[in-house]
């Protein structure tokens, strides 16, 4: 395998793990209000995402590393392209970050009430807009980005919602079961008409011969999405994470491999590698911490597994 073709798959990896782990952070936020109906149960619905959601945010910073380093005209079309968009995903990760650090630490409703905002935009707009941008990437009208938004968006919810559902009990937990069920009716069709038109970036001619594995990839995330739902509504709550977070790796990889070998307009990956040396510095350096990365990510899972109450104080 070329090095090109390594750091674009291992760039694709980074973003996938993004997309599916800060997933369900980003529909935890949109939903702790809709969820809790007092303090203690908005402290267990957040508390869901409290050991983990900083660390999910390293998957970003390791992904637009990787792109400024193995394809830094990748990285500068795309960041300057889409200067206005990115730049609102950044806010609101800003805005998220400081709700979530600074409300335990305020004992005032007034305050807290505002790091409750913070926490619902700044999930809200990079859900929505990291659709519309990559939908823009693969289909450059105004109509796709919304249908890409609109889809990531109401992902994240129904995501967010399963995450919760498996990590609370009590009516929390019931809640966000509902709410599932509730937002599936708007994920489901977002879903056929987003993931259906991904290979359709990839190739000339809407038919299966033309790019096989794009439409496997894209109609196995619509039938585990579906999966999900249905997973849901039994109240096998860990199989539908699994298969709300296999719907988004599979979307993923049908998006990547739409945009290979051109992830920009008229720009190749060929044209915007880094040099051979470059990309081989990198590859040993990739190869020594991702593995201590995955490790301690799992280690983290597995120490905060358990489901959480609510607890009045």
């Amino acid at each position: 395998m070329e090095l090109t073709t390594f750091w674009f798959a291992v760039i694709a990896f980074l973003w996938t793990g993004y997309f599916v782990l800060e997933g369900f952070d980003f529909g935890v936020g949109l939903l702790a209000p809709v969820l809790s109906r007092n303090e203690a149960e908005r402290r267990q619905v957040l508390g869901t995402i409290g050991p983990v959601w900083d660390g999910n945010e390293v998957w970003l910073i390791t992904a637009i590393g990787a792109m400024f380093a193995a394809f830094p005209a990748w990285y500068a079309g795309l960041l300057s392209g889409f200067y206005l968009p990115i730049a609102l995903v950044l806010a609101g990760l800003i805005a998220r970050g400081i709700g979530l650090e600074w409300r335990a630490k305020v004992h005032h409703p007034s305050g807290r009430a505002w790091c409750d905002l913070g926490i619902l935009v700044g999930s809200a707009l990079p859900a929505f807009l990291w659709g519309a941008v990559f939908a823009t990437l693969l289909h450059d009208s105004a109509p796709a980005a919304l249908v890409g938004g609109v889809f990531s968006l109401s992902l994240c919810v129904l995501h967010g919602a399963v995450f919760v559902a498996l990590k609370t009990s009590g009516p929390v937990r019931t809640r966000a079961r509902r709410t599932a069920m509730i937002t599936s009716a708007v994920t489901l069709p977002a879903a056929v008409v987003a993931l259906s038109n991904i290979p359709l970036a990839g190739t000339a001619v809407a038919d299966w011969a033309a790019a096989p594995w794009l439409w496997a990839c894209a109609l196995t995330a619509m039938a585990a999405l579906a999966a999900g739902t249905a997973l849901t509504w039994r109240g096998r709550d860990g199989w539908a994470f699994t298969a709300t977070a296999s719907s988004i790796a599979l979307g993923s990889a049908a998006l990547f491999g739409a945009l290979w070998p051109a992830p920009l307009p008229g720009l190749t990956v060929a044209e915007a590698a880094s040099g051979p040396y470059t990309l081989g510095v990198l590859t040993w350096i990739g190869l020594v911490a991702l593995p201590f990365v995955l490790g301690y990510q799992i280690w983290s899972y597995w120490v905060f597994r358990k489901r959480l109450v609510a607890v009045v104080t």
